[in-house]
């Protein structure tokens, strides 16, 4: 009988060892797909700090050419 009952109990630990691998396993997995997410995201995006100044370079060149052409304008009106 006690036997048995030791079986028992070292099929309950392995069985509890298993599963506790296997939930290690899939959030260790999880968390890599989630640290590649964000290094993705971190690559391909750009900062609105930086994306702001990008947008005011290319408007100000943008005046630029505006100005240039309202004075051929002018000149040739």
């Amino acid at each position: 009988m006690i036997e048995a009952g030791v079986s028992a109990l070292i099929g309950a630990i392995a069985a509890g060892a298993a599963l506790t691998n296997r939930i290690h396993n899939r959030i260790s997995a999880l968390d890599r797909r989630v640290d590649t997410f964000e290094l993705s995201v971190a690559q391909d995006y750009v900062s609105k700090a930086d994306l702001s100044i990008m947008v005011q370079r290319m408007e100000d060149h943008m005046i630029r050419i505006e100005n240039k052409l309202d004075q051929i304008v002018l000149r040739n009106g």
